[in-house]
């Protein structure tokens, strides 16, 4: 009875698998989450037996271990069946698949990033706005949002047109996601003519003034403008009946006027009261079929005399606008324009206004309700008003004509849309206008690229398949694997293969090349592919995900958590994270299972587990019973050991865990961001940081974690501002520390050090906890080793490691190898590597207190930890170089570069193919390198010196 009862749930396991890709699939996106989450909507059918299936079997196999306890097999060995496992049954290899990226990806990302610094540097200054979009989307690739974002500012920077400046201003605050602090408008202008409202909406080329503060905290002006309208009202009596020479009738009313005013509002008008016609010679003109009402005549004389609007409803302005429009008044039209513009403060005005402005053709107009739409994005997506607009083929029509429709637009306008839901109708129609809107060819393979990519999310794979052939013949390689893709789903798998491996042949090898071949192939072809993809690419996940559930398929539980936590140990994903808890949960180890489901929802609170069945808050709440208890202060204790054994995945977990008794906590949200900064993921960082800011209850500590996403973000002197500002208020730890930092940050003298060690010392006056008090004590060291005082640093390494601050041994090992004590600093990084969990930096460091051949062995160490830390390739191909294997370093960086275009390893490549004579290589290495960064001295040196030597060559 019991094995039909297991047979049961391993079909339904297997019918779950074929519903639902999202458990297995790599990086799960937030929507599909949202669709599948609709928990509540599948209450009470199949999910709701599954959790009790999932309850039922948890609750009996924690009463037999409870009960085995007493009893223990001589030399047993637990067995792996399938009552052991849960309802669920184990993940599956037929089910796992590699995401497609959306982004550009080049099969030679250097020479990408080098075409692309001289092309910046070749553009016209009308020419440079689009070139740095065009930057900004390929470093998307790079997932760096630093890097994502210079580039947009200096597209906004560099924005020619209203219209250019309107949107990338909208996408920078977006991209720092405004709309989630509380208590903003969107409409809130960020200090700087960069992003503020009323600055996008002035017309012309200003680089220079955009990084300004701009006009919006401007003086009292409400006198002013009374001034104005009495002055207004005084000048709308003042055409009486006895003044002006004609009149213009509406109806049995008449408008009395001046001719010459009339005629200089436009050609026509002249022509009409100037020229061969017969109203030229009348005093009186019937003017009640031009379907003009008597207030907009009156209002048209007023304006005709005193060329101002400031006194007229706006119901009388937009009949001025359609007036000047017909009848080709351009200096009205453009005054209309800007004053309707001017009205426009929130979505209700904008939904109002803007058909009259696409009627009506009135640029600034439109301008000013696509800004109130943009900023308000993302909850002006759900808003059909203003999606009819942009998804509409009428709509966009008006929009291109009015000159409002554009790549980058609906570029920004899709990528939200996808991160909203990828298989939207929305989604298509937004990406149908953005191939409508592509100019140049790279903007066509992006978009025919991306709408592939929703096909196939889609699964309609016969369009997706259209659309990646579309990309492939723009000139997008990468495409192809979307192509083969489309056909492996279409049944087509041995067609795949082969157009897998005539890329690979064509232009490989590269990881991914290889990663898409192992999907249509078997047996150890596949293997093949995998190991050659993670030899070639370390960071693609998919080869990790998937040759861990082929080992847990064999029966190897430990050797399966092992191969995930070869790509957990450097970058963590929900995906890989509750992959690593399925296992765990096969093993019964609950409370390591509780840590990775707390951990991979810090990251994605809206993350479903187990095949989309189960939303992971749901298991955290059946797993809770079957683990030891915490009270808050049993967190606070779990936290410090876990910070101090540099354990990040446990310390997320811990702070999970507290939250759930204290969410409003802000100063948690703060612990939980600096968690999520180490780990290297910023976006769920910075959503933390925001939700501190949100459920702050004191002034002072807002300010101290606004400053921090200011700074965060790129504004050092908004952040800088802040601090200075929660110090007036109130003397705290958290203040004076982030003044400290922003300080620190920069090249700093012997009296801006001194001024830095006073504020963090004034930090650790006030109270906090050991936990931050332990970094205040380790950058105060930091500072002291850069001033020379040598035993004050040590002092303050020793302190920190007295409250269990354990990365100071870093910075006292650092203070030992300045006073030559070199065995006693690979002894401090000795203990470091001991206590750390996540110990790849501290090899790396240890590896510069010993010699060459221990060195070797801990940088070894350090790569296969973390194969993207840059250092042991640049060591080790310096090594090779001193050897005089001129080729053998060149390999050892490219092979990084391959998978990490880091500046420092391009600049290394650059100095080496200089010194070999490879004048044309060293060239493209510097570019590539100062498209990364522009400012880098070094590679622009050894740039400059290059091309004249390219140059006398050529003589």
């Amino acid at each position: 009875m019991q094995n039909n009862i297991f047979t049961t749930m391993r079909s339904l396991k297997v019918m779950d698998g074929c519903k639902s890709t999202q458990v297995c699939a790599v990086n799960p996106s937030g929507p599909a989450s949202d669709m599948g989450g609709g928990s509540g909507g599948r209450g009470g059918g199949y999910g709701e037996k599954l959790f009790q299936h999932l309850h039922d079997h948890i609750r009996v196999n924690s009463i037999r271990s409870r009960s085995s306890r007493n009893y223990q097999a001589p030399n047993e060995t637990p067995s792996i069946s399938i009552e052991t496992l849960l309802p669920y049954g184990l993940p599956m290899t037929d089910l796992l698949e590699p995401r497609i990226e959306r982004c550009l990806k080049s099969i030679d990302f250097v020479e990408t990033l080098a075409h692309m610094y001289r092309k910046i540097e070749n553009s016209s200054q009308f020419e440079k706005s689009d070139v740095y979009i065009e930057q900004g989307l390929i470093f998307q690739g790079l997932l760096d949002p630093k890097l994502v974002r210079q580039s947009l500012q200096s597209a906004r920077q560099h924005a020619v047109d209203v219209h250019t400046k309107v949107v990338l201003a909208a996408w920078l605050r977006f991209e720092r996601r405004e709309d989630e602090l509380i208590g903003t408008s969107s409409m809130d202008c960020c200090g700087r003519n960069i992003e503020c409202p009323k600055a996008n909406l002035v017309p012309g080329y200003d680089p220079e003034s955009v990084y300004d503060h701009c006009i919006c905290p401007r003086g009292p002006r409400e006198d002013n403008d009374d001034d104005d309208d009495l002055s207004m009202k005084d000048e709308e009596c003042s055409t009486s009946e006895e003044d002006g020479d004609m009149s213009f009738f509406v109806g049995d009313d008449e408008v009395r006027c001046f001719r010459s005013k009339i005629a200089s509002l436009s050609t026509p008008f002249r022509t009409m009261l100037y020229g061969d016609f017969r109203e030229s010679w009348r005093e009186k003109i019937n003017f009640t079929q031009n379907g003009f009402s008597l207030k907009g005549m009156r209002a048209a004389e007023i304006y005709s005399r005193t060329k101002r609007l400031n006194s007229f409803d706006p119901h009388i302005v937009l009949e001025l606008l359609s007036f000047a429009n017909r009848f080709c008044c351009e200096e009205m039209k453009a005054a209309c324009d800007t004053h309707l513009a001017s009205l426009v403060h929130n979505i209700e005005d904008a939904v109002l206004f803007i058909d009259y402005g696409l009627d009506e053709t009135a640029y600034f107009l439109v301008a000013a309700c696509l800004q109130v739409f943009l900023r308000d994005l993302p909850s002006s997506m759900h808003n059909p008003n203003v999606m009819r607009l942009f998804c509409s083929s009428e709509a966009r029509e008006k929009m291109a004509t009015v000159g409002h429709a554009s790549f980058a637009l609906y570029y920004f306008l899709s990528q939200i849309a996808m991160e909203e839901d990828m298989k939207s109708n929305t989604t298509v129609m937004l990406l149908e206008g953005l191939v409508e809107c592509c100019t140049d060819y790279w903007q066509k393979q992006l978009a025919l690229h991306q709408l592939g990519v929703v096909m196939l999310e889609r699964k309609e794979y016969k369009d997706a398949q259209h659309w990646f052939e579309a990309a492939v013949e723009a000139g997008n390689l990468y495409s192809l694997v979307g192509i083969a893709r489309a056909k492996y789903k279409r049944g087509h798998k041995y067609s795949a293969y082969k157009l897998m491996s005539s890329l690979i042949s064509d232009h490989g090898p590269i990881g991914w090349m290889y990663q898409e071949r192992s999907l249509y192939c078997a047996g150890k072809e596949k293997m093949i592919d995998l190991n050659a993809a993670t030899e070639l690419d370390p960071t693609l996940v998919f080869p990790y995900k998937y040759r861990a559930v082929m080992l847990l398929g064999e029966n190897k539980i430990g050797a399966a958590i092992s191969e995930i936590n070869k790509i957990i140990s450097f970058t963590i994903s929900p995906d890989c994270l509750e992959l690593r808890a399925w296992f765990l949960l096969a093993l019964e180890d609950y409370d390591a299972a509780l840590r990775d489901v707390r951990a991979l929802l810090t990251l994605n609170p809206n993350y479903m587990v187990f095949n989309g069945n189960m939303h992971g808050n749901q298991l955290v709440e059946l797993l809770k019973p079957h683990v030891q208890k915490w009270s808050q202060a049993d967190c606070w204790m779990q936290l410090y050991d876990r910070w101090s054994s540099v354990d990040d995945i446990g310390s997320l977990a811990v702070v999970h865990h507290m939250l759930e008794n204290d969410p409003g906590k802000s100063l948690l949200r703060f612990r939980q961001s600096l968690l999520l900064l180490r780990l290297n993921c910023q976006k769920a960082a910075m959503h933390s940081l925001r939700l501190a800011r949100n459920y702050s209850n004191f002034d002072h500590e807002r300010l101290v974690y606004e400053g921090w996403i200011l700074y965060d973000t790129g504004h050092r002197e908004e952040a800088l501002a802040k601090a200075e500002e929660s110090i007036s208020i109130q003397r705290s730890f958290e203040a004076f520390f982030l003044k400290a930092y922003i300080l620190a940050d920069s090249s700093m003298d012997s009296e801006s050090s001194t001024y830095v060690i006073q504020l963090l010392e004034d930090a650790l006056k006030c109270p906090s906890d050991g936990l931050r008090k332990g970094q205040a004590l380790n950058n105060l060291g930091s500072i002291y080793v850069d001033c020379d005082k040598l035993d004050l640093a040590a002092n303050c390494y020793m302190n920190a490691l007295n409250i269990k601050h354990t990365r100071a041994h870093q910075g006292l090992a650092r203070v030992y190898h300045l006073k030559n004590q070199r065995k006693s600093a690979y002894d401090e990084m000795t203990r470091l590597i001991e206590k750390a969990k996540n110990n790849a930096s501290a090899y790396e460091k240890r590896s510069e207190y010993c010699d060459r051949d221990m060195a070797r062995s801990d940088l070894a160490m350090a790569t296969r930890l973390d194969p993207v830390r840059t250092y042991p390739y640049r060591y080790r191909a310096a090594i090779l170089m001193d050897d005089h294997k001129e080729g053998e370093a060149v390999q050892e960086l490219t092979k990084a570069i391959n998978f990490i275009p880091d500046l420092q390893l391009l600049h290394l490549r650059a100095a080496f193919h200089d010194s070999m004579g490879n004048t044309g290589a060293a060239i493209r290495d510097c570019e590539a390198a100062l498209c990364l960064d522009p400012d880098h001295v070094e590679s622009f040196e050894l740039y400059t010196k290059a091309r004249e030597r390219a140059k006398e060559q050529q003589k």
